[in-house]
């Protein structure tokens, strides 16, 4: 059993996150009845599927679905606190969460066309921006990422860390197969650089299923691994989040990242760098 309610620094906002199984008890807690938007998860025969949807009473709603929606097995509502979110503040929350959620491409959804904003004043519009930004930063804690965008804009500069100040460019080369991609560090993560390279299919036999096969797969689908004739070419920097993930899509296959991933122009291997940063970070400590 999974149940979340988050209220973030000054945020009024609920977010309840349930499996079906807890369906009955949970709709008896006192924010289920309220306004609010609530996001439905499960799977089809086709894979992974989302739907997002809105009501003056979540739980009623929610409860219909339960009825006429065999696929999903998790539940999230989202609602206010003091239940001061009205029909056209949900509805504008629900057409921005599918407007989010179909350009990030992560998860299909079971909307159908999708749901127009509702008419909301100037001021309104800026409080339900910022109520959605609040819903994104907590969902990821819900571990909820299909609204988490996972592209970087093209030449985006690194962060400002340590870490990224002294990390060098990273190139990964496969000659048999013509392959050559490079990576930078940036805030922790594995950003493959637009233009670099990939194997065109999965070739990992019997891998297909694992989470690195499938994420080749999902890259291909949103449009992040765009076909190259032989190849499949990075149309996005892409964030991974280590480096044998990264060496994985690249080859097309279960990889070692930390050795496959070497500096730039040199046979100096990421597990090598990483080596001399932690022996740097030491050597600094005992000094001080």
């Amino acid at each position: 059993m999974e149940c979340w309610q988050q209220k973030v620094f000054g945020w009024e906002g609920r977010v309840l996150k349930f499996p079906r199984t807890q369906l009955s008890d949970e709709l008896r807690r006192p924010e289920a009845p309220y306004t609010g938007v609530y996001l439905l998860f499960g799977e089809n025969e086709a894979g992974p599927i989302l739907y997002v949807g809105e009501a003056e009473n979540v739980s009623d709603r929610i409860r219909n679905h339960d009825s006429k929606k065999d696929w999903w097995g998790t539940a999230i509502i989202i609602t206010s606190a003091a239940n001061d979110l009205n029909k056209a503040h949900v509805k504008y929350l629900e057409a921005r969460l599918i407007e989010v959620a179909r350009d990030i491409g992560k998860i299909p959804l079971d909307n159908g066309r999708g749901s127009a904003r509702s008419n909301l004043s100037e001021a309104d519009i800026a409080n339900m921006e910022a109520f959605l930004d609040h819903i994104f930063l907590v969902l990821p804690a819900v571990r909820i990422d299909c609204f988490l965008r996972d592209t970087r804009p093209v030449g985006a500069a690194a962060g400002s860390t340590a870490l990224a100040n002294v990390a060098p460019v990273f190139e990964l080369r496969t000659v048999k197969h013509g392959i050559q991609a490079t990576a930078k560090l940036e805030n922790g993560e594995f950003v493959v650089q637009a233009g670099s390279l990939a194997r065109r299919d999965w070739e990992g036999q019997g891998s297909e299923n694992t989470s690195y096969g499938q994420l080749h797969a999902e890259l291909v689908r949103t449009g992040v691994l765009v076909d190259n004739e032989h190849h499949r070419v990075f149309r996005e920097n892409y964030a991974f989040k280590s480096p044998s993930a990264a060496a994985a899509v690249v080859n097309g296959r279960p990889s070692n990242g930390t050795v496959e991933w070497k500096v730039k122009g040199q046979a100096f291997t990421y597990k090598q760098w990483e080596a001399e940063q932690l022996k740097s970070d030491r050597a600094l400590r005992s000094t001080t």
